[in-house]
C-alpha cells in the first residue's frame, strides 16, 4: 500500500562522464510502498540513475535523498544507505564457491555482524519466499539463470531494505525463467515493498507500476500512471518509442 510520504526524492540531478551529460536536470519522487518503472531506449540514463540512488555513481549537481539520508553528502555513511536500499543487477554477481544459502547470509553476517543463527533462519525464509527452499545447499553454477536471479533478490532482501532497485534483471533470461523472476518482483510489490525498476518488459510495467517514467537522452520526457501513459502519451517522442516496443 502506498502512502503520500516520499522515501526517495531526486531533485534536479545531473550526472556527467567527462564531457558526456548522462542525466540532465532529472527530478522524481517515489512514495513509500510505490512501484516505479523507468523505461526508455538503451543509453538514456536509466541504469545510471539507479546507480546514483545507491551512491554507486556520484552525482555532479542536484540532490538525492533516501529515507532521510542525503546521498550526495560528502560525509555519507554508505553502509547506512545500503541497509536501506537493495539493488539487483542484470548480472547475478553470486559467489560461485558459496551455496545459495551462504550467498544470502554473507552480508548480514560479515558486514552487519548479525547473529549467524538468526541470519540463517532469515535466509531460509527468504529462499522459501523466492520458491527455492530446496536449493539452499546448491552452488550457483548448478542453478538456472532465473534461479540465480531469485537468489540475488533474496540476498538483497536479507539486508532488510526499505527500497529495492531492479536494473533490467530479466534482460539475460529466457522467457520461462523470466516469468519466475517477474513473479517474485510482483509479489514484493504487492506486499508493499518500495520498488524502482528499470525494465524493457512493457506488459509487466503496465501491470505492476503505480507510475511510469520515460527517459531519453538523459532527461525525463514524460511520466504518468500506466493506464494514462500507455493509452494517451502526450509527447511525440514517447509515442514513437511505444510504437516500437508494444
Amino acid at each position: 500500500m502506498t502512502t503520500t510520504q516520499p522515501i526517495v526524492v531526486i531533485e534536479n540531478v545531473e550526472k556527467r562522464f567527462g564531457a558526456l551529460v548522462v542525466l540532465k536536470d532529472v527530478s522524481l519522487t517515489v512514495k513509500r510502498g510505490e512501484t516505479i518503472c523507468i523505461i526508455g531506449p538503451s543509453g538514456s540514463g536509466k541504469s545510471t540513475l539507479l546507480r546514483c540512488i545507491n551512491a554507486l555513481a556520484p552525482i555532479d549537481k542536484g540532490q538525492i535523498t533516501v529515507d532521510g539520508i542525503a546521498v550526495n553528502d560528502p560525509a555519507l555513511d554508505k553502509l547506512a544507505l545500503r541497509r536501506r536500499v537493495g539493488v539487483v543487477f542484470q548480472q547475478y554477481n553470486l559467489f560461485p564457491h558459496k551455496t545459495a544459502l551462504q550467498n544470502i547470509m554473507m552480508a548480514p553476517v560479515q558486514v552487519l555482524k548479525e547473529d549467524k543463527v538468526e541470519v540463517e533462519a532469515r535466509a531460509r525464509r527468504l529462499l522459501a519466499k523466492v520458491k527455492l527452499s530446496e536449493k539452499a545447499d546448491v552452488y550457483p553454477g548448478e542453478l538456472s539463470g532465473g534461479q540465480q536471479q531469485r537468489v540475488a533478490i533474496a540476498r538483497s532482501l536479507a539486508m532488510n531494505p526499505k527500497v529495492m532497485l531492479f536494473d533490467e534483471v530479466t534482460a539475460a533470461l529466457d522467457p520461462e525463467t523470466k516469468k519466475e523472476v517477474l513473479h517474485t518482483i510482483r509479489e514484493l510489490a504487492t506486499e508493499g515493498m518500495t520498488c524502482v525498476l528499470v525494465t524493457h518488459e512493457m506488459g509487466f510495467a503496465r501491470e505492476v507500476a503505480d507510475h511510469i517514467y520515460f527517459t531519453d537522452g538523459g532527461v525525463i520526457v514524460e511520466h504518468g500512471p500506466p493506464a494514462e501513459f500507455f493509452a494517451r502519451a502526450k509527447e511525440e517522442r514517447t509515442r514513437a518509442f511505444l510504437e516500437q516496443v508494444l
